[in-house]
């Protein structure tokens, strides 16, 4: 599979870069950004994976998480995927900034037509997994997951149908529960259709009830001012899951912090040390 390079630049001793390709799994071009820390040239090295929010592209965490100090530090890796297909034109697909493009909500949609495209679940974990550990200097056996909102949503869903591959798990202010939220309800409606109990394993709080979590805490932050927690994000649904499944959680609401960069960027740090002590 062929990549083209978008852009390179140097980064604390490392590189950040972006990358394009054709994907098989949406069938058109997709973009990821990958921060290479200075170890890489020396031998693979352990790899974070970044999920982000809605409307987001890959660009977002690159230039406004400000990541890569730390993890040029601790020699990590940063892939960070596009938040859906681009590039393509399905019916209503520009309409709502929280369904289309920018929304995918990491799901492999069975719904036409978006089930010809938004494939983003599997374009993850098994195309641009394979790809990136092909091409790059990453140790795909040492991989932790994050994510930020719908990308906190996503991050927790693959890690906790992926224990052999993602060992450390972590979240900025996911949803969730997209079952019982209006973005949930929508998104996986649209993509997934009617049927509610199809929608199970795209649930946080229903796959930890079902599956559980063998792996290190779940790590998350929740900004207290943040605006959309009482109504789409409920972290206290995350928390009962949590306590059901007996899976230990460190959930940690953040005083006077929102829902953007600003709070990502404030303990994005704190995430990346407990990552790397994990990896």
């Amino acid at each position: 599979m062929a990549l083209k390079k978008v852009s390179d630049s140097r980064s604390f001793g490392g590189v950040q870069q972006v990358w394009s390709h054709e994907s098989e799994a949406t069938g058109c071009t997709m973009r990821f950004g990958l921060y290479l820390p200075p170890q890489a040239a020396h031998g693979h090295v352990p790899v974070l994976w970044w999920l982000s929010g809605l409307t987001c592209t890959e660009e977002n965490f690159i230039v406004k998480a400000g990541a890569q100090r730390v993890a040029a530090e601790l020699g990590m890796a940063l892939v960070a995927p596009d938040t859906s297909p681009r590039g393509i034109a399905l019916p209503g697909d520009r309409e709502a900034w929280d369904f289309g493009v920018g929304a995918s909500f990491y799901v492999d949609a069975t719904r036409e037509p978006w089930s010809r495209h938004y494939q983003m679940r599997r374009y993850i974990t098994e195309e641009l997994r394979g790809l990136v550990a092909a091409e790059f200097p990453l140790d795909d056996s040492r991989t932790a997951m994050s994510g930020h909102s719908m990308g906190g949503h996503g991050a927790l869903t693959i890690a906790l149908t992926c224990p052999n591959w993602i060992r450390s798990l972590s979240a900025f202010a996911p949803i969730s529960s997209p079952m019982r939220c209006p973005w949930g309800e929508k998104a996986l409606k649209g993509y997934l259709g009617e049927d509610r109990s199809s929608w199970a394993t795209s649930d946080a709080t229903a796959l930890l009830i079902s599956k559980g979590w063998s792996g290190p805490p779940i790590l998350v932050d929740q900004g207290e001012a943040d605006p959309f927690m009482a109504t789409q994000l409920r972290p206290e649904l995350l928390e009962a899951a949590c306590a059901v499944a007996q899976v230990p959680l460190q959930l940690r609401r953040q005083p006077g912090y929102d829902h953007g960069y600003f709070f990502v960027s404030s303990f994005i740090e704190d995430h990346l040390r407990y990552h790397r002590s994990q990896l």
